[in-house]
């Protein structure tokens, strides 16, 4: 079928549906919901069989759905109706929820259903949720809605059901010196991502996210008990939570200790070195071991990785090859793997120029000291999304085990015409060949962990379910392998003829040419680029590769 997307954003979940139904056979385009007289004209030139809208802010135009089968992908079971869906669920503490697709009509979320599915509402951010359990329903109920359609022979059932309304800030309003840790996480989670709640840290008005329970430390209701890394610490009723991320009011969103200089004179709670601390805490890197087995994991918010997250994770990196063990697996964050530079702290500089050089850099190192790492084998286990710089640095390692289901978007120039660097002029090419690299980096689509190995990228797509088992199972019986020396050693044989006809500092020194230009050249696309990334500008136009019925050879179809 021909199928056009009409989405608010090309979002985590927009983008696994494009990847999923072009996987299929159906015949793909986008369109950005910028307003009615766009949706009307893509609509008039893709002359689709079906519209799929599985990320809108406001309603379909009438114009649109009355003459065109318009299926909605609604955060809710059938019969839930209305915005802030999810947020609701968090907040009421829903043991399930469920995504359904729905037929669009003149009442909002009321039109017949098509398809649904449900899980386990896991405690967790809203974020978090929608790119892991909301994504996985709504692929299994688009996937079915689809086939629905295309039989012809299923009639879609209206669902009783009663709209909510918008969650307001009241629903979500914190008061530290009477609520518990969980109803204040909860209110937290229920809007992280956005809006995050209203609140205030050293007597200035600001939006709270990124929120992770202490089991251990405890103060007055309020009070603010200390730092770690880019995180502060503050007492509940009953215990403490860590906050990551706030947006001051008119600013951007920003690691706590960065937004408010002021978080530096409140104590360090550092914990003893790398090791997972042993009881729940807020640590965004950690280190356990078992079975000849280092496992370093790094849950950075939203995948960003800044220079100083980057010298860090390198040092923890260079700490465990020292240890007595014989695999290392980098096992990234639940949410996201990385996804390259942090656009947030540059953007906030007083060079953004300056700061991207240094982030760029830095995450170069990382990646070098995997490349070069001769006393262990490394495995990067990706068990959430990765992006531009995120996907080579995981191909640094010597395999790269994705989980089924994982989005991955391993090329740059969305932003502004980024070059890349990560060595990924040193990696890709041998895995896919010159004409598979150059398409990869130029067609700036996603790909899921299935493509990635159908074309030699990565290695292996390990099922959802069972993930972190099964990357510990295979990590142990590759440390335990009789032959792990003559692998050992064939690594290193590799890298030295690799580095005899090309250094790793030549394709380092070349790709950083390309990108010293992109940070302080003449054309400044990549600093417009990540403006309106990070201030998150409206769309005013739909990029020509996703929307191919803009083509300039589109012939609207018979």
């Amino acid at each position: 079928m021909r199928i056009l997307l009409l989405s608010h954003a090309f979002n985590s979940l927009t983008q696994r549906l494009w990847c999923e139904l072009a996987g299929r056979g159906h015949q793909l385009s986008l369109e950005l919901d910028i307003a009615d007289s766009v949706a009307e004209e893509a609509v008039a030139l893709f002359r689709p069989d079906l519209v799929i809208a599985p990320f809108l802010k406001r309603a379909i135009p009438e114009t649109v759905w009355s003459r065109h089968r318009c299926l909605i992908v609604h955060p809710g079971p059938p019969g839930d109706r209305g915005p802030s869906a999810l947020d609701w669920a968090i907040l009421r503490g829903e043991p399930r929820w469920g995504v359904t697709v729905l037929q669009a009509e003149a009442e909002m979320d009321a039109g017949p259903v098509w398809a649904s599915a449900d899980f386990a509402l896991r405690p967790a951010g809203k974020g978090s949720l929608y790119r892991n359990e909301v994504t996985e329903a709504a692929v299994r109920a688009v996937l079915l809605a689809v086939d629905r359609v295309a039989a012809g022979d299923f009639v879609p059932q209206c669902v009783p059901g009663a709209a909510h309304a918008p969650v307001a800030r009241a629903d979500r309003a914190i008061d530290w010196q009477r609520q518990s840790t969980a109803d204040i996480l909860a209110r937290i989670r229920s809007a992280d991502g956005f809006p995050g709640v209203a609140d205030s840290l050293f007597g200035e008005p600001c939006r709270l996210f990124d929120a992770w329970p202490e089991a251990t430390l405890r103060g007055v209701p309020g009070e603010l008990l200390g730092r770690r890394e880019t995180a502060v610490c503050r007492a509940t009723t009953d215990g403490a939570l860590w906050i990551g991320h706030v947006r001051r009011d008119g600013g951007i969103k920003l690691p706590a200790t960065q937004a408010f200089p002021q978080a530096a004179a409140l104590p360090e709670l550092a914990l003893p070195g790398w090791w997972k601390a042993p009881a729940p805490t807020w640590q965004d890197i950690a280190y356990e071991e078992a079975g000849g087995v280092g496992f370093l994991s790094f849950e950075f918010y939203n995948g960003a990785m800044g220079t100083a997250q980057c010298r860090r994770l390198t040092e923890a990196f260079r700490w465990a090859s020292g240890r007595p063990t014989r695999v290392i697996v980098l096992r990234g964050g639940g949410d996201f793997w990385s996804n390259g530079i942090h656009l947030n702290l540059i953007e906030s500089a007083d060079s953004p120029a300056d700061e991207s050089w240094a982030n760029i850099n830095a995450i170069d190192d990382l990646a070098e000291a995997v490349l070069r790492c001769e006393t262990q084998l490394t495995v990067a286990a990706l068990g959430g999304n990765a992006g531009a710089g995120g996907c080579f640095l995981a191909r640094a390692a010597d395999r790269v085990w994705a989980r089924d289901g994982v989005v991955l978007n391993p090329h740059y120039r969305n932003m502004g015409n980024l070059y890349g660097s990560e060595f990924w002029t040193y990696l890709l090419p041998p895995r896919v060949g010159a004409d598979g690299a150059a398409a990869i980096m130029s067609r700036r689509l996603p790909m899921t962990a299935a493509e990635a190995v159908a074309c030699g990228f990565y290695d292996a797509c390990l099922p959802a379910p069972g993930f972190a088992v099964d990357v510990a199972r295979r990590a142990a019986e590759l440390a335990a392998a009789p032959d792990f020396a003559d692998r050992l050693a064939a690594k290193a044989a590799r890298r030295a003829a690799d580095e005899a006809a090309k250094p790793l500092a030549a394709y380092r020194a070349d790709e950083l040419a390309a990108m010293r230009r992109n940070f302080y050249g003449f054309d400044p696309s990549y600093h417009v680029a990540r403006y309106h990334f990070v201030a998150k500008s409206p769309h005013s136009w739909t990029p020509r590769h996703l929307a191919r019925h803009r083509d300039l050879d589109w012939k609207i179809p018979a």
